[in-house]
């Protein structure tokens, strides 16, 4: 895994929807697969929403935390 993609994730801020203004993260996986199932936006937020889902799916989305410029835990 790229770890520059790794930290674009734990920063990127969902840019529109219901959970405008929030980064990646913090959205609910249950988003992620409603917005699957509706079909992905275009490059670059489609792909890396799709491996935001992956990586919620796995239980791995706390790695993302220590990356993030808020230094929120």
């Amino acid at each position: 895994m790229d770890p520059e993609l790794l930290k674009q994730l734990a920063n990127e801020k969902m840019p529109f929807g219901k959970y405008a203004g929030r980064y990646l993260t913090d959205v609910p996986i249950a988003y992620y697969v409603w917005m699957q199932n509706k079909g992905w936006p275009a490059p670059p937020l489609g792909p890396k929403m799709a491996l935001m889902l992956e990586i919620k799916h796995n239980g791995l989305s706390g790695l993302l935390q220590p990356l993030r410029r808020d230094g929120r835990d």
